[in-house]
């Protein structure tokens, strides 16, 4: 081969490792400039960085701050008693300190109780709520068609089952939902789920209440 062709051939092998070489160092090299995007997919829009100033908001920061009672993605909160009814890994067997057991609290739970567990469970807790009831009644006519609806009883809070359960777990059924049993954690505070564990636990107590249960000074005439 003529040594002319044998330079030419070398400096066009040469020339092709140039694009390479160059885009390695480019992506390994970090730069000040923006990159050059023919698709921009959001990557320049419009930003506020931080510790910058924004005069949409009072205090002029960008940086707004977290919404009270924010949790990291994964992190309990520190007072599993009152956020969690768990207490050193078992379930709580008392409400919060800061949750005294009043008349009052009592008649919050009754209140949010009658609004949000009444349709299913029942005034008396029972199990025999309207919705129950109708649904009882669709899923069991036999005379006409139930157009593939599936109903899963709800139950009673007297059951056994249930009585037993520690005021903890109660509170875990309200906020997290129980088999077919949504969780209302997301519609109702917490304050007010312990009122309802409150309130439901004095229905249960009031079906196998006993004399010797009242105060004597409370007690009516025998």
């Amino acid at each position: 081969m003529p040594r002319i062709i044998a330079c030419f051939l070398l400096i066009l092998s040469l020339l092709a490792m140039l694009p390479p070489i160059i885009a390695a160092q480019a992506r390994s090299t970090p730069s000040p400039n923006l990159p050059i995007n023919i698709i921009q997919d959001m990557d320049l829009q419009a930003k506020f960085k931080a510790q910058s100033q924004n005069d949409l908001f009072a205090d002029k920061r960008s940086q707004r701050p977290q919404i009270v009672g924010t949790v990291a993605n994964g992190e309990s909160y520190l007072d599993t008693h009152f956020n969690e009814g768990v207490v050193a890994g078992q379930w709580a067997t008392t409400t919060p300190t800061q949750l005294p057991l009043t008349m009052a609290f009592l008649q919050r739970g009754r209140e949010r109780f009658n609004i949000y567990c009444t349709p299913c469970h029942g005034y008396s807790g029972a199990g025999d709520g309207t919705v129950n009831q109708r649904a009882l009644a669709l899923v069991s006519n036999v005379d006409g068609p139930v157009n593939g609806t599936v109903w899963v009883a709800a139950k009673s809070v007297h059951d056994a089952t249930v009585t037993a359960q520690p005021l903890g777990q109660l509170f875990n059924t309200v906020t997290n939902g129980v088999r077919n049993m949504a969780g209302y954690g997301s519609q109702i505070p917490t304050e007010d789920r312990w009122a309802i564990v409150a309130y439901v636990r004095a229905l249960q107590r009031s079906q196998n209440a006993s004399i010797n249960d009242v105060p004597a000074d409370k007690r009516g005439g025998m």
